[in-house]
């Protein structure tokens, strides 16, 4: 029952990190890559689409996106979406293809970038701390049911513990790595 409660946590725990991670990877950085856009939905044939399900992206250049929809007649409406996203980058468009420059970051805008970032990766702790939480609780339920005894609790809470910490040692770097990305020029 303990491993259970544990392999729970551990678990709950490193799809905190992977959605941290997902998070991590929307945030613009001076060079491009398709992730930029995987937040950006757009409407098409009635329903809200990934641009990723309606289109090609590439990286020609190390500062260029390269859009290929399928379908040439939706081109307005990926160029619309990406206009209201919060990018901040312009579409210019052939017809066919569109393509996104992307500029290089201002010291003052990476600042910023940084600081969103330290926010989602202190959001992915909490969620790490809460499922800790959780899951000491549950160790000390069923200890007051007498399923478990007072030493597998602690031994529970000490495994639990370890895995926080491990959880929470690699959102830390996590971000140092995706800081060290944004403030390099």
């Amino acid at each position: 029952m303990v491993k259970d409660v544990i392999h729970d946590a551990e678990t709950r725990m490193k799809r905190s990190i992977e959605a941290t991670r997902e998070a991590l990877s929307t945030i613009r950085t001076g060079v491009a890559h398709a992730a930029l856009l995987s937040p950006i939905t757009v409407d098409v044939y009635g329903s809200k689409m990934r641009i990723s399900e309606v289109a090609t992206i590439s990286v020609p250049e190390p500062r260029t996106l390269m859009i290929t929809p399928w379908d040439k007649g939706i081109v307005p409406d990926i160029e619309r979406a990406i206009l209201t996203s919060e990018l901040g980058l312009t579409p210019s468009s052939d017809g066919a293809i569109i393509r996104l420059h992307i500029p290089p970051l201002t010291e003052e805008r990476r600042k910023e970038l940084v600081k969103g970032v330290g926010k989602r990766v202190e959001e992915g702790k909490v969620a790490v701390r809460n499922i800790r939480r959780d899951a000491n609780e549950m160790l000390k339920e069923l200890e007051k049911a007498k399923e478990i005894s007072e030493d597998d609790t602690h031994r529970g809470q000490e495994e639990i513990q370890k895995a926080t910490d491990a959880a929470i040692k690699e959102l830390d770097a996590l971000r140092a790595a995706k800081e060290k990305e944004l403030m390099q020029v």
